[in-house]
């Protein structure tokens, strides 16, 4: 598309794509983070997982930016293109149970390795060198096709609402981020979360309520559902009705979604980061709290765009088409564009604009979670494994800042190679589960479960990656004649049953194996990774809390700074809570929580709901498109006032904090700023 059949200038495109500002703006934060709190980036374990001692909400917000892709925004909107209301519901559930069940590692990851920086640290503790390479594989070849499909995705809407260059957008986004994560590490990551979290929400409820309320296109959901009902029909659903759960496409596309997403979740380890930063006590509330609240970014905004873009005629083959709203081939709805061509054609360039900012940050807080996760398995599972044992704090340091911008460059490099192949975001995002299904019960076991046999997990995991690329190959070639390519290969039949093969055969040889031939694993050998001479030294040095500084730091009063005092003679009620928090007891029952709630979650979200009105046929009418939209504002105006407003109210005594710092500074040159050594040595 050339610049001038574009909704926003090029300029806008290539502003968004280098992110100078927010790169400035996350600098900033974590330049008062540094001065006035507990919490420099120049340590490694800081940088790699923000001290272990963030707190639930924040961290929940984290698991819904890091979450929150540029598929969530653009593929979730195109099923709904494609198949009506049922695609919203499946993409959010199909993607919600995955960091649902995540709360039950993150307890056993707690319990059973609580110093660990990776989820390779323990499969390498527990089975050696050869298990620690093959799960690499998978570990690093998840991270690649998650970046993949980040860059795809941010690169076709920007390239389409802007005419921006695509090798430019491929390369921009990724280096822009790395600024702000190779100075800030984790915590920035984090913050850089939050600020992305509510900034998600705000433009997702603009978007909810210009469609349903004020637009004049269709402005409510009787309009909606008029629009709709005229639309041409899509095969498969009842009645050929986008106002149906009955629709057979939809379904599939639901266990496709399922199984894709099992396999980033559990070999990913921006989410194992996320456990791995957060206390113990708070890692399965952020997941559970994280996850319900993921929901609504897919449900609500597709249901909102996804529908839209249908309604005002996007089809080739639409009877009545809005003048503002341009047709869209298959290969545009593969490439994700029915969301950014619906917020035009409602909104014309501001509308543009907003899903561009809203894209953005999508893209970039997910590709920071990449960057900082890939920085960490380079740095503990490659260069200190492998290359240099016993590194210092500042090789690591460096290590990971280079690995953070190398890595930035290889994103350019893999959204450029799929770009030129010609697989868009859409296949590669129901390809994902082929590639990676056959790794996810290996390692769920091997983290979770003491009697996982070393050989059946590994065997396991290879033999569900062959199964599943030789039955989605062989799908293909039977349904097609023996034509494979990239159009072939991507019907959701073949997708289907290679995603199917996969999950199912490492599963099924990982889980019989150890069954035969179990093994009687001793968790303190990986309890004892990284773990620090005298845990309660590292509870009250290494890791400070931010409450204890708060109320027991006095900063120094002159220019020279006495030193600040931090009583520890007495341990505080976070020092003895941090204690608590690895009691196994405790962690048991959080474990236990974490399964019963994540299950009793998935039966709601994936069975109670959806099944019933698929086998019932029901094609909603006024009211009950209504009531569905209804739930889906509902829903999201709750997981904003847990993730959005939830972490400043956390915060509350840190922003203090920063905030008596500055005022000092003002008043006395130097005198508000931490004392961080003294504070250590205390």
């Amino acid at each position: 598309m050339s610049s001038a059949e574009t909704v926003l200038p090029q300029g806008a495109g290539y502003g968004v794509g280098i992110g100078l500002f927010f790169s400035a703006f996350m600098l900033a934060l974590t330049a008062m983070q540094a001065r006035y709190t507990p919490w420099s980036p120049k340590s490694a374990e800081e940088f790699s997982s923000a001290s272990r001692s963030v707190k639930p909400a924040l961290i929940a917000s984290g698991i819904v930016s890091a979450w929150t892709w540029a598929a969530t925004l653009l593929q979730s909107s195109a099923v709904a293109f494609k198949y009506g209301i049922s695609g919203p519901w499946w993409y959010a559930a199909g993607a919600t149970i995955q960091i649902l069940l995540f709360a039950m590692l993150a307890a056993k990851l707690k319990l059973n390795a609580p110093y660990a920086h990776t989820w390779l640290e323990i499969i390498g503790a527990r089975w050696g060198t050869v298990a620690h390479l093959v799960f690499l594989f998978f570990g690093l070849a998840t991270n690649i096709i998650v970046s993949a499909m980040l860059i795809l995705g941010g690169s076709a809407t920007v390239t389409d609402l802007t005419g921006m260059n695509t090798l430019a957008a491929c390369f921009l986004i990724p280096v822009g981020v790395a600024v702000y994560v190779v100075v800030g590490g984790m915590r920035s990551t984090l913050l850089c979360d939050y600020t992305h979290t509510t900034a998600l929400f705000i433009i997702i409820l603009f978007f909810v309520f210009t469609v349903y309320v004020t637009s004049p296109k269709i402005g409510s959901p009787a309009r909606m559902h008029e629009l709709l009902s005229i639309a041409p029909p899509v095969a498969g659903n009842a009645e050929g009705s986008y106002l149906t759960m009955r629709s057979k496409n939809g379904l599939i596309f639901g266990v496709i979604n399922i199984i894709g997403n099992f396999a980033t979740v559990f070999q990913d380890q921006a989410y194992w980061q996320r456990a791995i930063a957060s206390r113990p006590a708070s890692a399965v509330r952020a997941y559970l709290l994280g996850g319900i609240a993921w929901f609504s970014i897919p449900f609500t905004l597709a249901t909102t765009l996804g529908l839209a873009a249908r309604a005002l005629g996007g089809s080739e083959d639409a009877t009545w088409r809005d003048p503002d709203m341009k047709p869209l081939s298959a290969a545009d709805v593969s490439a994700g564009l029915p969301a950014a061509a619906a917020a035009a054609a409602l909104r014309g360039p501001g509308g543009a604009a907003a899903m561009l900012i809203l894209l953005f940050l999508a893209v970039t807080s997910a590709t920071s979670a990449e960057l900082i996760a890939v920085s960490s398995i380079g740095t503990y599972d490659i260069y200190k494994r492998y290359i240099n044992p016993k590194a210092t704090e500042e090789q690591l340091l460096r290590v990971g800042h280079f690995v953070v911008g190398a890595y930035a460059i290889a994103c350019g490099f893999f959204g450029l190679i799929f770009y030129y192949i010609g697989v868009s975001m859409g296949w590669l995002y129901t390809f994902m589960g082929v590639i990676l299904g056959g790794a996810v019960c290996p390692i769920a076991i091997g983290v979770t479960w003491r009697k996982a046999n070393k050989t059946g997990c590994i065997v396991g995991a290879l033999t569900g990656l062959v199964a599943g690329v030789g039955t989605w190959l062989g799908t293909t070639a039977r349904l097609w004649d023996g034509v494979i390519n990239v159009t072939t290969s991507g019907g959701d039949y073949e997708m289907l049953a290679g995603n199917l093969a996969s999950i199912g055969v490492g599963a099924i040889v990982s889980v019989a194996w150890s069954l035969i031939s179990p093994d009687d694993f001793d968790f303190d050998i990986t309890r004892a990774i990284n773990r620090p001479a005298a845990t309660t030294e590292y509870d009250t040095a290494e890791r400070p809390q931010p409450e204890r500084a708060l109320s027991d730091e006095k900063t120094p009063s002159d220019e020279k700074g006495a030193q600040a005092t931090v009583k520890t003679t007495e341990p505080s009620d976070d020092e003895s809570t941090a204690d608590d928090d690895l009691n196994p007891d405790g962690l048991k029952r959080a474990f236990r929580f974490a399964a019963w709630a994540s299950l009793a979650l998935l039966v709601i979200l994936v069975l109670a709901i959806p099944l019933p009105l698929f086998f019932a046929q029901t094609i909603f009418g006024v009211r009950g498109l209504a009531a569905w939209v209804g739930v889906g504002i509902a829903w999201t105006f709750l997981a904003a006032g847990v993730v959005v407003i939830g972490p400043v109210w956390e915060s509350r005594e840190a922003m203090g904090m920063i905030l008596r710092g500055m005022v000092k500074d003002i008043f006395t040159r130097g005198g508000g700023k931490f004392a961080h050594k003294q504070a250590a040595a205390a």
